[in-house]
């Protein structure tokens, strides 16, 4: 018993110093990439800002000061200025990004687990497996994405759960026909045909064989769909359709303040400009991304 619980504790300290010494490897080719430093330094800006936002604001990000309406441009009191309301500008911009950093990740994780496994079984079964998938995410990707979006949060009602699921299940099809091109040639691969002829599953020859060789292109389109993901909540936000009142979401800071862009620009100049900075920042990282070819 002892002997056998040394060789599982060995076997175990090995697999961790192999995955240490793999994530490692990664960092140190991401620093390779300018490209991908640069995004990851935008993105990691706006989580700290997410995170410290108790710390780093000094109002509440839906408190009235009706002092500063006589002057809403930048000031010592109002770093970025504040709304038509008296509302501090910066506080919710930090708030807003909480939104934004919460509801995107967790959108687009969904997206990206939906459409995995939809891909990879339309790839590796084919047949009328691929036809049904295949087809009906044709279907939903024929559709104007905005107009989809705003048929069914105005039927089922806008919230951050109903946006998670609605992005979850337009986005899916997306990720799903990447997925089914790396399976389909994947799945001719010399290792899935030994696999298969040691009699592994299905499902264990589309986890454990394919999906880890195909996560490179997989993981550049979840970072390209967090940028577009971080776009469809400001759009929804800007039409009215986005999460509710009177929580901070950068496109409703947008959609409250447009109509006064020739007398004071900055109220919606300023959170466009935030998610502007985020989109560029997991694109940059998309991008870097592929140059480095996610080597191992």
């Amino acid at each position: 018993m002892a002997m056998q619980s040394t060789v599982e504790t060995a076997v175990t300290l090995r697999a961790r110093d192999g995955f240490v010494e793999r994530w490692a490897k990664r960092l140190a080719l991401l620093r390779e990439s300018p490209t991908a430093m640069v995004g990851l330094g935008i993105i990691l800006f706006w989580v700290a800002v997410a995170i410290l936002a108790p710390v780093i604001t000094v109002y509440p990000p839906n408190a009235n000061d009706y002092a500063a309406l006589a002057n809403t441009k930048p000031s010592a009191a109002h770093w970025l200025g504040t709304d038509h309301t008296g509302r501090d500008i910066w506080s919710r911009l930090a708030y807003g990004a909480r939104t934004v950093l919460t509801v995107a990740p967790i959108a687009t994780a969904g997206a990206v687990a939906l459409g995995i496994i939809l891909g990879l079984a339309a790839g590796y079964y084919r047949g009328w497996t691929d036809v049904i998938i295949t087809r009906v995410c044709d279907i939903i990707l024929s559709f104007p994405v905005i107009i989809l979006y705003m048929i069914i949060l105005a039927t089922v009602g806008a919230s951050a759960l109903n946006i998670i699921l609605v992005v979850t299940g337009v986005k899916a099809p997306y990720i799903a026909r990447i997925v089914r091109g790396c399976c389909m040639d994947i799945r001719e691969r010399e290792y899935v045909a030994a696999a298969r002829m040691r009699g592994e599953s299905g499902q264990f020859i589309m986890l454990m064989e394919i999906l880890p060789n195909a996560r490179g292109p997989i993981i550049v389109e979840a970072c390209l769909r967090m940028g577009y993901t971080t776009i469809t909540i400001g759009v929804l936000g800007f039409l009215g359709i986005g999460l509710p009142p009177p929580d901070p979401d950068w496109g409703g800071m947008v959609k409250d303040t447009y109509g006064m862009m020739s007398v004071w620009p900055h109220m919606s100049l300023i959170p466009c400009a935030a998610i502007s900075s985020l989109v560029i920042g997991f694109n940059l990282l998309a991008v870097g991304l592929r140059e480095i070819g996610l080597r191992d």
